[in-house]
């Protein structure tokens, strides 16, 4: 089956909202985690760190640039995601209209491409 990445993405205000009522979120999210593993789709789900500690790696000048956040540019902030193991979109929609999101917020949904859709020549040390 295929594997599709719901991307939790927010905004200062969104992750400021879900930080007020963090408790509420964190049960609802709970719940959720648990109705995707007796479904049996759950194949990761991990949070992030705030931005602030992160860094950017920018390849866009001569050699890669490595910047410190926190970043000018936080109108879509990756939050987290989860990894689901569906048979189609349409069921990878459907779970992601269900994830506890505060409003304003919004989930991506992106299908995993498989090994065998890496164009000949790609590959770097047998890996993918």
């Amino acid at each position: 089956m295929p594997k599709y990445l719901l991307i939790m993405r927010g905004t200062d205000e969104t992750n400021a909202a879900m930080m007020a009522s963090l408790d509420e979120m964190m049960a609802r999210t709970h719940r959720f985690i648990e109705d995707m593993m007796k479904a049996e789709v759950l194949v990761a789900a991990e949070g992030l760190d705030d931005p602030g500690q992160g860094v950017v790696v920018d390849f866009s000048g001569e050699a890669p640039l490595v910047t410190d956040g926190p970043y000018g540019e936080t109108r879509e902030l990756f939050g987290g995601y989860f990894l689901l193991d569906v048979a189609t979109r349409q069921e990878a929609v459907e779970w992601a209209t269900r994830v506890p999101a505060v409003r304003g917020s919004k989930i991506e949904v992106r299908r995993v491409a498989e090994a065998d859709e890496v164009p000949p020549g790609s590959e770097s040390n047998g890996q993918v």
